[in-house]
């Protein structure tokens, strides 16, 4: 079953498209305006999203921009809108199919399905990593450790799984604010810190007492298996 978020702000489209993809197997939530289906992206973790343009308060083709600052889920942008130029528009800034209204739930289900297809089967997308004890599965956004899981908000995970690809490397946090935050460097590396913080004690270590991430101070962090030799 697939998790669909529709951001759909047309109440006489939005009612029947959500009862024919239930119908066709698919969970699928709603928002009617641009900040709210962001938040439902980013909190709920959709497998897809079908996105309107022309929302009331922000229009689409921003949303698109915001969410692909931050994420990579597959997006089918479904709108009246059918000059040439604002389809290549719309693909350049990161939707993955485009599909002009009027359109069936059907011929939806049909281009659904096939984002899904091609995001689930890109080769060497995604893969589990693994250092010491702690396994972090990007796809499913789940963590292990010593085969427990552990319970992390959408940052922390994204936190961790950054600095699970660069195991044994010092990373900075100019480079954490710029590439899990997406924000630039300056006055905002506390956040770091605080979500550094958090993370340790949901591993169950501290600064103090570190198993996994070690301060660097005056550099950043690094990510390492216990016992490793430094």
């Amino acid at each position: 079953m697939a998790r669909l978020l529709l951001i759909e702000d047309d109440l006489t489209i939005r009612t029947p498209l959500l009862r024919a993809l239930r119908e066709r197997g698919h969970a699928v939530a709603a928002a009617s305006t641009a900040l709210d289906g962001l938040r439902d992206a980013l909190d709920d973790r959709p497998d897809l999203v079908v996105l309107d343009l022309g929302l009331p308060d922000l229009d689409g083709g921003e949303l698109l921009r915001m969410l692909r600052a931050v994420s990579s889920v597959p997006v089918i942008v479904a709108t009246a809108r059918d000059d040439d130029a604002e389809i290549v528009r719309m693909l350049d800034a990161g939707a993955d199919d485009y599909l002009v209204k009027p359109f069936t739930a059907a011929q939806l289900d049909a281009r659904a399905r096939a984002v899904l297809r091609r995001s689930a089967g890109a080769p060497g997308t995604d893969p589990v990593l693994v250092v010491g004890g702690l396994r972090i599965d990007p796809r499913a956004r789940q963590v292990t450790l010593d085969g427990t899981p552990v319970e992390l908000t959408p940052r922390e995970f994204d936190l961790l799984h950054h600095l699970a690809g660069r195991p044994g490397q010092v990373v900075t946090k100019r480079e954490l604010l710029t590439e899990v935050w997406r924000i630039p460097y300056g006055g905002a590396d506390k956040t770091v810190d605080v979500h550094l913080s958090w993370l340790r004690r949901k591993l169950g270590e501290s600064a103090q007492d570190p198993r996994y991430l070690h301060t660097v101070r005056g550099v950043g962090v690094r990510l390492d298996a216990p016992g490793s030799a430094r």
